[in-house]
């Protein structure tokens, strides 16, 4: 499969976490066990989220645990003529639209109602734009490598924002472009994104792109049993070697691989290397892991 090519996409708005590198790790080995590529994305489109730094410390956490790129590192920051193109495209297919409304004035919908898709109700207003997902492909339907077929009505889940009021790119948008553009053949991300996909092929399909396989890995929470993140206090992952090679051996355990005790402090490319070997979805279990 040397067409194979994965991905990895963090937001720089803090360092890396164990969650982080549960999924870096499984989207990193799917790809060498196949033979394939494996990018690095960084997804920086939302600068007040994204510290100084922080880029540099993600991609330093990366190399620490041996798990080295293909080619230059993607930023989205300089993105912005494709990802217009791409609106510009939709706006053409009646697939996007200017929306005024504050989420404080549709709090008590579930999902936004679609107040502005026959006109912004406050055209003096700062306008986002939102996709219509009652409009585009319906259901959406797709196979997971782990979780097996999938079928969304993204109308049920709301017409998603895909350029914000204050000008900024939206993740779903930029995501779908970007993938395309790096010709990116399989998407190995955590389960907390599967609710994105059915917008992300919606936009895939009105787009002409390309549709990648998708694999979605068990999310990773803490023994509060809440999902591991930033916004949770993550602990940070160490760049140094006799703390990497222990969380690395963690990671394979979480990813639900043959991995020996022994190799609990093995050298981090000795590590590596066995797992890429013997790397198999098959074994990932469907169910939230916890970190212990």
């Amino acid at each position: 499969m040397s067409h194979y090519r994965g991905r990895f996409a963090p937001t720089p708005s803090g360092p890396l976490h164990f969650g982080s590198l549960v999924a870096a790790l499984g989207s990193f080995l799917d790809a060498r066990h196949a033979g394939g590529q494996w990018l690095l994305r960084i997804e920086d489109i939302d600068p007040p989220r994204c510290p100084p730094g922080a880029s540099d410390t993600i991609l330093r956490q990366l190399e620490a645990f041996g798990l080295t790129w293909d080619g230059p590192v993607h930023y989205q920051h300089d993105r912005s003529d494709s990802y217009q193109q791409a609106l510009s495209c939709l706006g053409k297919l009646g697939l996007v639209y200017p929306c005024s409304c504050s989420r404080r004035e549709w709090r008590e919908h579930p999902i936004y109602p679609g107040w502005c898709r026959d006109g912004a109700q406050a055209p003096h207003k700062s306008q986002a734009w939102r996709l219509r997902s009652d409009l585009g492909l319906r259901p959406v339907i797709w196979h997971d490598r782990l979780l097996g077929e999938q079928a969304f009505d993204p109308a049920e889940l709301g017409d998603t924002i895909l350029k914000r009021k204050d000008g900024l790119w939206a993740y779903q948008l930029a995501v779908v472009v970007d993938d395309a553009d790096q010709g990116i053949s399989d998407v190995v991300r955590g389960a907390d994104l599967l609710d994105n996909t059915p917008w992300q092929r919606q936009l895939q399909k009105a787009l002409g792109l390309p549709e990648p396989r998708y694999l979605h890995l068990p999310l990773i929470v803490g023994r509060d049993g809440k999902k591991l993140s930033k916004q949770n206090l993550a602990p940070a992952l160490p760049c140094d070697d006799d703390q990497v090679r222990p969380l690395l051996y963690r990671a394979l355990r979480a990813l639900d691989q043959p991995v020996e005790k022994s190799q609990q402090q093995a050298p981090v490319a000795e590590q590596l290397a066995a797992a890429i070997e013997r790397w198999d979805s098959t074994r990932l279990q469907p169910v939230t892991q916890r970190d212990c």
